[in-house]
């Protein structure tokens, strides 16, 4: 599994959370584009912003660094802030998924003993 990072560093938090919600609405609405495998995005209570977007393959990673410019310039033109970004790969993931694991019956059930 395959990364990139944006870390970005608000003057506030006020500015951290307009900035989220831009890169929310930007990013989230490219996941089938880039085909990401996932998403997060973090605020900090100092102002900072954690951007993690993950990759199955080094070609969805390539063609969003090429394109991930266009998406954060009009962040950057809105806002002064510092920027630190880096790829690499997954040494250890683990995400727990939320499923539930019971059978929701209606109507009367009966049971059947051979």
């Amino acid at each position: 599994m395959y990364a990139v990072v944006y870390q970005f560093k608000f003057p506030s938090i006020s500015e951290a959370k307009v900035a989220a919600g831009f890169c929310s609405e930007s990013l989230g609405g490219k996941i089938s584009e880039y085909d990401f495998l996932g998403l997060n995005i973090l605020i900090s209570k100092n102002g900072d912003l954690n951007i993690n977007v993950k990759f199955e393959d080094t070609n969805s990673l390539k063609k969003f660094e090429g394109d991930s410019e266009k998406l954060f310039n009009d962040l950057r033109n809105s806002f002064v802030f510092k920027e630190t970004k880096f790829a690499g790969v997954y040494a250890y993931s683990f995400e727990k998924e939320a499923i539930a694991t019971e059978i929701k019956l209606s109507g009367p059930a009966y049971l059947k003993n051979n």
